[in-house]
């Protein structure tokens, strides 16, 4: 468990009353199988509502656009009773409301002079109501999309500043999940989801002072619907909110499986383990299906349930409302009101429940994103960084220690010096700690005490940045990125003229074969970089170490994953690069180890031995050991996992 999996003090506590979003907290590096805990749904609404604070002009034009369009459609029935008493007179008086008889007509003229202008009007305020909240919509998408925007830049500048640690703990598709998935969901809500919200509680609140103007005692009937309603959605909802949980974790751990399964298609391929895939997938996928049927189902059956509450409150109000007319106390006119009213009174209720499980998934969507914001970040920078431009290259590391688990601790107490232009082997058995020194002199991981000095200035009064412009790495994993050869190697030095380019080329002994390509050095380079060899690959990032033309160099075993006859190319590149530099250099190769100029021998973490390959076979200890293991055919149980490096001094 990585240091982000523990819970923060200032996290919020567990809800203990009705919350609608117990389930929406999910993600992070690992989340329990069981989740039956609330999460904070109220603390996400809260940050989401500040988060939208540089929308907060648009955001209330929104609303009031919302709620003054809301409120036209709220008036058209007060408005069409009097069109309905006026009718129910006619029938009752047998009034003729045709045109008048100065009119050439028979009868009294009502239907022209006064119902033809009311339903005029009705029809205007139905058309302003639907401008109003088309406006309010477009605003809204707009909005939303400004939001999104802003929250993947925010993500992505946040990535950028967390430990490489946290890579190191979580899925890759987990990160990517809330980069998109999670996001997408936040945006879909914003732009479809707050315009139903704010429309709707509008309708509640002007339908029922309508409803109050017109009889407060049929009024009461709609207000009683409201707390049966809402215990309705409690129960329910709260039996959804752990499966919404669930469904969205089910969906990381998938993009997380699908992205590992894509990557290592062909080692899949080679060991034949497409049908234990395919089991593993269809386990996660049904686990996903589970959880989402289930969430699915209790937000399925909210609407049902509220529909019959209305309904209910429908009869009951057709029910009271003909006792009240029987009275003389309203009209016929008010009850065509009041059950229109009722209608209107349920229907933002019924549009808020819909889209109940689209904004529980949003909120848990949220939670995951800003999840990513409450990571701890890397050490600050230097208040007044030193700068790097006449940095000769000497490091000197002085009683470091550093551990990835604090139960675990891998190096304890190691020193180094090592003089500008100066290259040191390292050898040691796997998981000497070999790649963590390296990790560390480029900063990616924070050291648990001691300090490395980088021409006698604590690295850590550099900015990262600059600490990391001094270094060129060579690694077995080579990457290229999809585009040209040249933009490849340029990509440490996006400026470099095209002759410099060229000329690095040539010191990489990658100019033939770059020059043999159809497009020469425009050649585009696929996306898996498939189209190009192993040898080739390496050749192309040596030669962009070499025109960054870095102080220190770093080579992880960069020539054991090539053949032979490319080796040697691959070697006289890395010895053009590593001239006047100083290196460090971890390899699998053995075939230069007698040459080497000094060679630190490593071991749980330490630097157990030092000197050149005669004094240490000299002492007869553990370098000796592990030169007999491979040179001179000992057999042992791990005489396989054992790593030594060596190289021809520059």
């Amino acid at each position: 468990m990585s240091e982000f999996d523990t819970p923060r003090k200032d996290a919020p506590q567990e809800s203990k009353g009705f919350n609608l979003g117990s389930a929406l907290g999910v993600g992070g590096p690992e989340v329990p199988e069981k989740i039956d805990k609330a999460q904070d749904f109220k603390g996400t609404v809260v940050r989401l509502i500040k988060y939208l604070k540089p929308q907060f002009v648009p955001l209330v034009a929104m609303m009031i656009i919302a709620a003054i369009g809301t409120w036209f459609a709220i008036w058209v029935p007060d408005i069409l009773k009097k069109v309905t008493n006026a009718l129910t007179d006619s029938l009752q008086y047998f009034i003729d409301i045709r045109l008048p008889q100065h009119s050439g007509g028979e009868g009294n003229g009502v239907l022209y002079t006064y119902i033809a202008p009311i339903l005029w009007t009705c029809a205007v305020l139905y058309v302003l109501n639907s401008l109003f909240l088309l406006t309010s919509g477009m605003i809204a998408a707009s909005m939303s999309q400004k939001v999104v925007r802003r929250m993947r830049s925010d993500v992505k500048d946040k990535l950028d500043k967390v430990p490489l640690s946290y890579f190191d703990s979580t899925p890759t598709g987990d990160v990517l999940s809330r980069v998109t998935n999670d996001i997408e969901m936040v945006s879909i809500t914003l732009q479809e989801s707050i315009n139903q919200i704010i429309s709707g509680v509008m309708t509640v609140i002007g339908v029922f002072i309508m409803m109050v103007r017109i009889d407060w005692l049929l009024s009461i009937i709609a207000l009683i619907s409201l707390p049966l309603l809402y215990f309705a959605s409690r129960l329910i909802i709260k039996k959804s909110q752990i499966e919404f949980a669930r469904q969205q974790k089910r969906i990381g751990e998938l993009n997380g499986h699908i992205e590992e399964m894509y990557t290592g298609h062909r080692i899949i391929k080679l060991y034949s383990h497409e049908e234990e895939s395919i089991k593993d997938y269809e386990k996660i996928n049904a686990e996903l299906k589970k959880a989402t049927r289930k969430s699915q189902f209790y937000a399925g059956i909210v609407l049902p349930t509220i529909k019959f509450i209305n309904n209910l409150c429908y009869v009951g109000i057709c029910v009271g409302g003909g006792f009240r007319a029987g009275q003389g106390i309203i009209t016929i006119g008010d009850i065509q009101a009041l059950l229109q009213y009722t209608r209107q009174f349920a229907q933002p209720i019924e549009n808020i429940s819909n889209i109940a499980n689209t904004i529980q998934t949003a909120m848990a969507a949220a939670e995951r994103v800003f999840q990513i914001f409450d990571l701890e970040e890397m050490e600050e920078e230097s208040a007044r960084p030193r700068s790097v431009a006449h940095i000769e290259g000497r490091v000197d590391i002085e009683h470091i220690a550093f551990s990835y688990s604090k139960t675990k601790p891998l190096i304890t107490d190691l020193s180094l010096n090592v003089n500008a232009g100066e290259s040191i082997a390292i050898v040691g058995p796997t998981g000497a700690g070999k790649t963590t020194l390296v990790n560390l002199l480029m900063r990616f991981y924070e050291l648990d005490k001691g300090r490395i000095l980088i021409d006698g200035v604590d690295m850590r009064d550099y900015t990262r940045n600059d600490l990391r412009s001094l270094y060129g790495m060579v690694l077995q994993d080579t990457w290229l990125f999809n585009g040209s050869v040249a933009d490849n190697i340029a990509y440490g030095k996006p400026d470099a003229t095209r002759e410099e380019i060229i000329a690095a080329a040539k010191k990489a002994h990658a100019h033939s074969f770059i020059e043999t390509m159809e497009h020469g050095y425009d050649t585009i380079i696929n996306e898996d970089a498939s189209n190009i060899s192993q040898g080739q690959k390496q050749l192309l990032t040596i030669a962009r170490a070499i025109l960054k033309d870095p102080k220190i160099i770093i080579l992880d075993e960069a020539t054991s994953s090539v053949d032979t006859r490319t080796e040697k190319y691959v070697q006289s590149a890395m010895l053009a690069m590593m001239e006047g530099k100083t290196s460090f250099v971890i390899a699998h190769r053995l075939s230069t180890i007698k040459s080497a100029a000094v060679i630190l021998v490593m071991n749980n973490g330490d630097v157990v031995e030092q000197g050149n390959h005669e004094t240490l076979m000299a002492k007869k200890g553990f370098y000796y050991e592990l030169y007999n293991s491979q040179f001179a055919g000992i057999t042992d149980e791990n005489r396989y996992d054992d790593t030594v490096v060596a190289f021809k001094q520059t």
